[in-house]
């Protein structure tokens, strides 16, 4: 089994959610801003990293909202020739922008990146990890 262990931030301020469009090959959704760990990385600068090289912000975290696990058959796998299952570990975290401009991720996973109501989430092609991080967030704010 492959495994794969990435950082994500949920970023919300006025404008809403911070949001980055995932594009590879023909395949494409909205995705929170994170991504996977480099090795020997710390979970903290991964996220810090990937959200600005996403979105051109940098952030500031501000709490660890939680810990998805999910497995994918390796059926499912987007990767070409991937024949074994892959374990994704997802750390989710809350943070806010303490610097940058919103600015487009040229030549990586996303392709654009861009702040939506929340109420406007739903109608998006997005993936299901925005769903269960904005669950926990709110869970977290009660």
């Amino acid at each position: 089994m492959d495994l794969r262990v990435a950082a994500y931030a949920v970023v919300e301020g006025e404008r809403g959610i911070l949001l980055a469009h995932w594009s590879e090959g023909r395949r494409g959704a909205w995705t929170l801003p994170g991504g996977g760990l480099e090795d020997g990385e710390d979970p903290l600068d991964a996220v810090r990293r990937e959200v600005s090289e996403e979105t051109g912000y940098q952030v500031e975290v501000d709490e660890l909202l939680g810990i998805n696990s999910r497995v994918i058959p390796a059926r499912q796998r987007i990767t070409p020739g991937a024949d074994q299952p892959l374990h994704t570990l997802r750390i989710l975290y809350r943070a806010h922008i303490i610097g940058g401009q919103l600015t487009d991720e040229v030549g990586g996973s996303t392709d654009h990146a861009e702040w939506f109501a929340r109420d406007a989430i739903a109608d998006l092609q997005h993936v299901q990890l925005i769903d269960i991080a904005l669950e926990m967030a709110d869970a977290t704010a009660r």
